[in-house]
């Protein structure tokens, strides 16, 4: 996952709940589920077009 190991990973979220603080993590954690899930959704729906495109 990116050249993150389970050290640097540990890391990042010890920095990002100092940061932050426990309170909050979960608002965090939700947008950036969201962030990503849109993600996904976009490069679907560019890769199901380049996929309709080639087909023509």
């Amino acid at each position: 996952m990116f050249g993150l190991g389970a050290p640097e990973l540990i890391l990042i979220l010890v920095i990002t709940l100092v940061i932050f603080g426990p309170s909050k993590l979960p608002e965090i954690g939700k947008s950036v589920g969201s962030g990503i899930k849109e993600f996904k959704k976009a490069t679907e729906d560019v890769t199901s077009e380049v996929k309709e495109l080639e087909k023509d």
